[in-house]
């Protein structure tokens, strides 16, 4: 991954976003999840035992036909192995993916319809939204927002960074396993442990590289950036998540809001810790702010490893 091609992926990402019809490879190793997770329930039933060979089976294919894909396209010329690791740190990326999901729970909050905020929010949250008000499919929205600037901007430019598109789109295999099968619930308590385990690994670095970005980009925006630096060593580890924490304490820290509190997942209710101060009261402003917030550090860190990229190359 040349330091051009990341720039590239990061301005098409921007653009274009993820056209609906379009192929992507995250769509295509979902497919391939939901086929392997079947067929290793009746195979193997030992349930940690068969969630560690479908991790193992997910990154062999996705890596191989990753690797296959490349190879081939540079024995057809050089311009086309470019083409394709263009369109696959492209489709690693979901920054304005993001911006956009999440601003159709915010349109539904604003225009007053709290029914389709909440089915609007359904769809990028795993928690239960249906007996959300209008603060907690705000602060739901805020959370997601937060964590998923590490999730699907920060660490996709970090592994594409430091692997090209290869690691890259592992690390989304990852992620996509980990969203799929990763819960702590009946079903998935033993089969996602693994998946779980391991992007909780490799989200470390970028998650905690990602509120230290939200640090740095809070202080230009206005927002602020001490009380981000301070909540985020406060109140990072006060997560159920080891990782999450990170960016959700920034953020809440840079708009001076609290996060967190009661959830309900799969039908229980968990009364998680709160991040964050309750200095203002949550509004859609928060929102906007939280949005400048994400592009900023997104930039900050595609900046960032342009900028290491030319170096190294």
């Amino acid at each position: 991954m040349t330091a051009g091609l990341m720039l590239g992926a990061l301005l098409l990402d921007l653009c274009l976003g993820d056209p609906r019809g379009w192929p992507h490879p995250v769509i295509w190793i979902g497919r391939l999840i939901s086929r392997l997770e079947a067929w290793l329930r009746d195979e193997l039933k030992h349930l940690q035992a068969a969630g560690v060979v479908l991790v193992l089976l997910v990154l062999a294919i996705s890596g191989f036909a990753a690797l296959f894909a490349l190879e081939l396209a540079a024995s057809l010329g050089g311009w086309l192995a470019g083409l394709v690791t263009l369109w696959v740190g492209w489709n690693c990326l979901a920054l304005r993916s993001l911006h956009r999901e999440s601003a159709l729970v915010i349109e539904a909050l604003e225009r007053g319809d709290l029914n389709d905020a909440r089915q609007a929010l359904s769809m990028i949250v795993g928690r239960e939204t249906a007996q959300l008000n209008d603060e907690g499919v705000l602060k739901a929205c805020l959370e997601t927002v937060a964590e998923n600037a590490s999730d699907g901007v920060v660490a996709p430019l970090f592994y594409l960074a430091l692997g090209g598109p290869i690691l890259g789109l592992l690390y989304k295999a990852v992620n996509t396993l980990d969203s799929m099968v990763g819960y702590k619930n009946d079903k998935y308590r033993e089969f996602g442990w693994a998946a779980a385990r391991l992007d909780d690994l490799l989200n470390f670095i970028p998650s905690r590289l990602t509120g230290l970005l939200m640090v740095a980009a809070a202080f230009p925006l206005g927002l602020d950036g001490g009380g981000a630096y301070r909540v985020m060593l406060r109140d990072a580890a006060k997560h159920a998540s080891p990782n999450a924490g990170w960016p959700e304490a920034a953020a809440a820290g840079a708009l001076g809001v609290q996060l967190g509190g009661r959830a309900d997942y799969f039908g229980q209710r968990f009364d998680k810790a709160t991040i964050g101060d309750a200095d203002e009261k949550l509004t859609v402003k928060h929102y906007h702010q939280m949005i400048r917030l994400l592009y900023a550090s997104s930039l900050l860190a595609a900046a960032i490893g342009v900028l290491l990229l030319g170096v190294f190359q």
